[in-house]
């Protein structure tokens, strides 16, 4: 039993290696090979439908079968009715999800989603956005501002939904629309800049290694990771957080001017609730209240640009789950492989 354990330790080991290597290799050769590919794919959902399939399937569930027969026919009456109004065009309100990361890189989605929706909404139509961001880079979420600014530049009726949180940049992108609903402990608000950057200077001058940085320009960098910094370089990084600051209390008085911006850009956060009282939101409501409800009499299409993934990403992941399979199955319970 000692020499079958030790033989598939070693086995499992041979097999790890073997996988690594060849992980290696084929993401070398994918990422030679440039392959030409769509960069994505748009995917488009009818949220009415969805809803009045849900309704049909638990009516049907729910009801007798005697309720239920007359459940059918006032719906096949109301089926009727609406094809006499087929001339009559139904509004559309199309929805969104952004969910953001630190560098806001689903930007890249977001424009796709947004450009596909300028191309056919008309000035009936709605957009609704649900944003959910505790912020991260301003150039990041700077551009994706400005993506939701195409649609009310675009004269669009543009509403946001916070469910869960949209601060500092998440609430940069949350100002832009014509209308915010926040769920009622979403987190709102945190209008500040905040930087932070560890130093290694006096750990390298202990241990005598040295660290040069050379600049052209006083302030080319203000602070370093490894260079002494100065009081100079300091009060230069303060300065341009102040300055960033400046920028998005602008940004935000711009779309909201009825905030009191001294009162509320203080990098403060507050929940829902609070936020109604600030001004910051414009309603308490979860996003589902809001979609069910306008999906009543308008049709509700959710938009969803879904990114590919490259080949040698696809071949990184998969090559990451054998490794961890093989780590896992030796793991387990101290046995060798079978």
């Amino acid at each position: 039993m000692e020499f079958l354990y030790e033989y598939g330790l070693f086995f499992a080991k041979a097999i790890t290696i073997v996988v690594s290597i060849a992980a290696v290799v084929i993401i070398i050769l994918a990422s030679a090979v440039k392959q030409k590919a769509d960069k994505g794919e748009l995917k488009l959902t009818n949220v009415s439908e969805d809803l009045k399939t849900l309704k049909h399937d638990l009516k049907h569930e729910l009801l007798t079968k005697k309720q239920f027969k007359a459940y059918e026919k006032s719906l096949k009456a109301e089926e009727k009715a609406q094809k006499k109004q087929e001339e009559t065009k139904t509004p559309r309100v199309f929805v969104i999800d952004f969910k953001g990361s630190i560098d806001a890189s689903e930007v890249a989605s977001l424009r796709e989603e947004i450009s596909a929706i300028l191309a056919i909404a008309e000035s009936d139509d709605e957009v609704i956005v649900n944003v959910e961001s505790g912020g991260g880079m301003v150039h990041g979420y700077g551009l994706a501002a400005s993506q939701l600014d195409r649609i009310r530049s675009a004269n669009i009726p543009l509403t946001i939904c916070v469910d869960k949180v949209a601060a500092s940049g998440g609430y940069m992108m949350a100002c832009v629309a014509n209308k915010i609903y926040a769920a009622p402990f979403a987190i709102v608000g945190s209008i500040g800049v905040v930087a932070q950057i560890p130093n290694f200077n006096r750990l390298l001058k202990k241990h005598d290694i040295d660290y040069e940085q050379h600049t052209a320009g006083d302030f080319k960098r203000t602070l370093t990771l490894f260079g002494e910094n100065t009081d100079e370089g300091r009060e230069k990084f303060q300065q341009e957080l102040e300055e960033t600051h400046v920028l998005f209390k602008a940004f935000i008085a711009k779309y909201r001017p009825e905030l009191d911006i001294a009162k509320v850009a203080t990098g403060e956060h507050w929940y829902g609730q609070q936020a109604i009282d600030l001004g910051l939101v414009d309603a308490l409501s979860t996003s589902d209240d809001v979609v069910m409800k306008l999906a009543q009499d308008k049709t509700v299409i959710k938009v969803h640009y879904q990114l590919k993934k490259k080949l040698a990403d696809k071949i990184a992941h998969s090559a990451a789950l054998c490794i961890n399979a093989v780590f896992n199955r030796v793991a387990e319970k101290n046995q060798p492989l079978n």
